[in-house]
């Protein structure tokens, strides 16, 4: 089974624990579902990464001459026609981040996370500018915060419910929005795995109940439901069935395929609800680690009542390599036509990296 990465359970405690931890790997990450006033409907992301490069075994990082590394990934998309994405490999930070009795990050100039009272939160990149206001407790996964994922443990909270307003920027043009985000923030000790892949959800029903439920790991997988009742008390299962539907959507840069449409049922939360992605071309690139984030729509039935609601799917699911094979693939196939995607590609992600560290020092 390999090795364990395992740690002492500690109580998490806020406003301490929104901060940045001496961890090898944490996230910050705010997904939602927001609508303008003529109905046009948009979902978004927003992750800041921190991480040492030289311990979380990413090929492309651990070189990086930093003992401390930011890095961020954010998306919107029009659920239409306008997918738009973009990743940092790294992030340069305000000397301010995270010290300031509040939650505040900024990042790239421009961009930033602020909490600007509890659980009250404004952020900016450059897609978005929101306000997130939590109308609920955290969600602390497994009740206390803290899960043993079989091969590593993870701290780990959630804000369920953020009420949103702001604006979106649509076809470069900024239109006022509103609806609701979801909030992670995760930190473990423990490097990236082969066993890191996969199947994650949020979800937000229209009676009050939100619930974050996944299917961790490929040699030895685990379960996780974990729900906020309408009381705003904190219901966690094992007992988790993630089945994926047969139509797939393969993503023809990459070669990669994703099963975008699932039934999910928690016998212990007496729920079954299927689920389907507003729009299907949503895959990130992030070196030899590519990953499918986007809206999705759900239905089904919890306490054998009828509920609808939204949420994000989350799913690293493609072997690593996949991407370097499948370009290189399509290079020998037919070298005129797609010699310049591939080296661009390289070429853009070497430049980005160089580029940063040569401003960090």
């Amino acid at each position: 089974m390999g090795k364990k990465y395992k740690e002492k359970y500690k109580e998490i405690i806020f406003p301490q624990d929104e901060q940045k931890h001496k961890h090898i790997i944490e996230w910050w990450y705010f997904n939602g579902n927001l609508k303008s006033k003529n109905g046009k409907s948009f979902s978004y992301m927003n992750c800041l990464f921190f991480t040492n490069p030289k311990k979380v075994d990413i090929s492309f990082l651990k070189n990086i001459p930093l003992n401390d590394l930011y890095f961020s990934h954010y998306l919107l998309s029009n659920n239409k026609d306008k997918f738009e994405s973009k990743i940092n490999p790294i992030c340069l930070m305000d000397k301010n981040s995270f010290t300031k009795p509040l939650l505040w990050a900024g990042y790239d100039n421009d961009c930033f996370i602020k909490e600007v009272s509890p659980f009250k939160y404004h952020i900016i990149n450059d897609f978005v500018d929101l306000f997130l206001e939590s109308e609920k407790d955290p969600l602390l996964l497994g009740g206390k915060g803290f899960l043993d994922l079989k091969i590593k443990t993870t701290f780990y909270y959630s804000l369920t419910r953020l009420k949103t307003t702001g604006i979106v920027k649509d076809n470069n043009k900024w239109v006022q929005v509103d609806g609701l985000s979801w909030m992670d923030h995760q930190w473990a000790q423990t490097p990236l795995t082969k066993d890191d892949k996969w199947i994650w959800f949020s979800i937000q029903l229209n009676n009050n109940c939100e619930i974050v439920c996944f299917v961790y790991g490929e040699e030895v997988k685990t379960f996780h439901a974990s729900m906020l009742n309408e009381k705003n008390k904190i219901e966690t299962t094992e007992k988790v069935e993630i089945i994926p539907k047969e139509k797939k959507y393969k993503n023809i840069k990459t070669g990669d395929y994703y099963c975008l449409e699932y039934t999910i049922r928690i016998p212990d939360f007496d729920l079954e609800i299927e689920t389907e992605p507003f729009k299907k071309e949503q895959e990130m690139i992030f070196g030899n680690i590519k990953y499918w984030e986007g809206g999705i729509k759900v239905k089904g039935k919890l306490k054998n009542k009828k509920v609808e609601g939204i949420g994000f799917s989350e799913l690293l699911t493609s072997p690593r390599s996949g991407l370097v094979k499948n370009l290189f693939d399509r290079l020998k196939s037919n070298p005129i036509k797609n010699i310049k995607e591939v080296t661009d590609i390289g070429a853009k992600s070497i430049y980005i990296i160089n580029e940063k560290i040569q401003k960090k020092f």
